[in-house]
């Protein structure tokens, strides 16, 4: 008698909980607890990631899942050609800005890796079909050798210095191309050509320069051809199941993954190639056309490309195939605050499991005027609850600490007068504990400032930025009694972001302008840190001096967040609502939520929460059942 045994070498082990981390493929053990046979299945799916920092279709793609160059494109019917130079790098999480191409392109080829790319052909403002060839080193594009035939909507495949161009379509007119080029690393050479001329096939770049394929496209009617080249020829294979154009691909030509695309209309279809059948695959969370892909089968990245008519979008998605089931990053939507409002405390006070909320501007609705508040809210993760309120009405006051011990301190404000008051005009210099119940008043800070902000602990804090009536850059730490001066900042500035420790924290954004100025402190010093790629003030802010994540703002009202590594900064995925202005906390990225604040956000919004939770990776177990 066969048994498990035999047949895999271990016995069934017996557990009373089911394994965490990962484990092979269908391998079984006897849950005690449940008493069940379980096992670990592969599963597929395409979950959403970090947006491209601008939306373009058309674009070129090359590199992995986790190091992904995006490249070219076009976003008509506003900025166009515009953003058709930029070159985007993605690092697993996000995307960040990289070196700019030599010439504005869009329907343009891909091939290699993040650190040695290859970009060839597409269409370019005022030539219209474009040869040129650019190289990527990781930091910027250099020319090289044109192609022979000037194309856009071409396939591409292989590396650097070994790369293959197909089909497009060429001129007069919009004539699908049925030549085959090859790059050495210097120039290109003819290659046998495609048996079908075609062109907006698919996108991105799949296998090496002597084992691809190119699948569906235009003739210049709709096809559902796909052919493999050999290095030698091309021969036709195994149709699509339905005739589409302007699909992303990934992969190599025994393993390979078609997705998106039009059929003639937007579709979010994803097949599976074998080699010799095509199977289908979870389809992508939106669909798209013309959009890149790059990586693998099992890890795949597809971004960029329009959702309808000439519309680019920056939706990024990965497809992974593992015995992991991954949830992506995101934001969800969480309690509403007693009172809607902005210009709060700022930054750093608690986790979205027990936030705070302290003082602001509590214009609500957004049509009454501005009146400053003394009202405290602590947040438990589901509702928030009114507490008792601070000594004073404040807003644009400095918060740091946890929902049972923080420390508010300076702002600008007062009660002012009437039904209805307008904040007073006087800067504070008071610093008062909370210990989840009461208010104590301690040390002041060295001056009277609002619109800073701060990092770390009750006992264990440093404020720094702020007004004293101009951008500031005083800095100053607190031992859980008083306040001692340190090093100032840089350069002096107000209403900025916060984050971190007191030995470790990170200063971002606020005018006066440039506000995309980030600064870190090590306990003593203040060093310039990596730029963000937009300008912000009034954002809202979470985790450490290495892991940060800043959202919102407000040079324009905005939905973006921004991720930092300690170098540098790439995209997050969005909030919902644009603002600015709010309370945020943690240190800890998977722990931030932002509520209230101003700008887009008006009536209830400003009364939102919202709450992040990082990308989350568990084993796929599933009961065996007999049937």
């Amino acid at each position: 008698m066969t048994t498990y045994r035999n047949i895999h070498g271990r016995s069934i082990q017996a557990l009373s909980t089911d394994p965490t981390e990962s484990v092979a493929e269908g391998q079984v053990w006897y849950n005690t607890t449940s008493d069940t046979f379980k096992s670990v299945l592969v599963t597929e799916a395409w979950a959403s990631s970090g947006p491209l920092g601008s939306g373009r279709y058309g674009l070129g793609g090359a590199g992995s899942q986790t190091a992904a160059l995006g490249f070219a494109g076009y976003s008509a019917p506003s900025p166009g050609y515009s953003e058709s130079q930029k070159t985007e790098e993605y690092n697993g999480s996000g995307w960040t800005t990289g070196g700019t191409l030599g010439g504005s392109r869009y329907l343009i080829g891909g091939a290699g890796t993040q650190t040695a790319g290859l970009a060839f052909g597409g269409n370019a403002p005022s030539t219209g079909r474009s040869a040129l060839t650019e190289e990527y080193n990781g930091t910027s594009w250099s020319e090289s050798g044109d192609l022979s035939t000037a194309r856009r909507g071409l396939g591409s495949a292989g590396t650097q210095t070994a790369a293959t161009a197909f089909g497009g379509d060429a001129p007069p007119g919009v004539t699908p191309v049925n030549s085959t080029e090859e790059y050495g690393g210097t120039s290109w050479t003819s290659a046998p050509n495609l048996n079908t001329a075609r062109s907006l096939a698919n996108h991105g770049y799949v296998g090496t320069q002597d084992a691809t394929f190119y699948a569906g496209g235009t003739t210049p009617s709709l096809s559902s051809a796909v052919e493999e080249y050999n290095g030698s020829a091309w021969t036709t294979v195994t149709s699509l199941p339905a005739a589409k154009k302007n699909s992303g691909v990934a992969g190599t030509q025994t393993d390979g993954l078609l997705f998106g695309g039009a059929l003639p209309s937007v579709t979010n279809v994803t097949l599976k190639y074998d080699g010799t059948s095509w199977t289908s695959a979870p389809n992508l969370g939106t669909a798209v056309t013309t959009g890149a892909g790059s990586g693998t089968a099992s890890a795949a990245l597809s971004f960029g490309g329009s959702p309808g008519p000439s519309t680019g979008t920056t939706n990024t998605e990965e497809f992974t195939r593992s015995a992991n089931i991954i949830t992506a990053a995101a934001w969800s939507s969480g309690g509403l605050m007693g009172t809607g409002r902005y210009r709060m405390n700022g930054q750093n006070v608690g986790t979205k499991d027990a936030g705070m909320a302290v003082g602001g501007r509590g214009s609500f609705p957004s049509t009454q005027p501005a009146v400053t508040v003394s009202s405290a809210e602590e947040y438990d993760g589901t509702s928030w609850s009114e507490v008792n309120n601070m000594p004073t009405s404040l807003d644009f006051t400095g918060m740091i600490g946890v929902q049972t011990a923080a420390v508010q301190f300076g702002g600008y404000g007062g009660p002012g007068a009437g039904p209805n008051p307008a904040p007073g005009k006087s800067r504070t210099n008071a610093t008062n504990e909370y210990d989840g119940t009461n208010w104590t008043n301690t040390g002041a800070y060295p001056a009277s400032i609002n619109g800073l902000s701060g990092a770390g602990t009750q006992t264990a804090g440093v404020g720094f930025g702020g007004s004293d009536g101009s951008a500031t850059n005083v800095t100053a730490e607190y031992d859980g009694s008083s306040w001692t001066a340190s090093n100032n900042m840089g350069t002096g500035r107000d209403a900025l972001g916060g984050t971190g420790i007191q030995t470790a924290a990170l200063a971002i954004g606020g005018p006066p302008s440039p506000e995309n100025r980030v600064e870190e402190y090590d306990g003593t010093n203040w060093t310039t840190g990596g730029t963000l790629p937009v300008q912000s003030n009034q954002n809202g802010t979470g985790g450490t001096q290495t892991n940060a994540l800043v959202f919102g703002g407000n040079v324009s009202p905005t939905t973006i967040v921004l991720g930092y590594d300690g170098t540098s900064w790439s995209t997050r995925p969005s909030i919902s609502t644009a603002r600015y202005g709010g309370t945020s906390g943690n240190n800890t990225t998977s722990g931030t939520y932002y509520a209230g604040g101003g700008g887009s956000a008006s009536g209830t919004q400003r009364q939102t929460t919202e709450e992040f939770t990082g990308e989350t990776t568990a084993i796929n177990v599933k009961t065996l059942t007999q049937s």
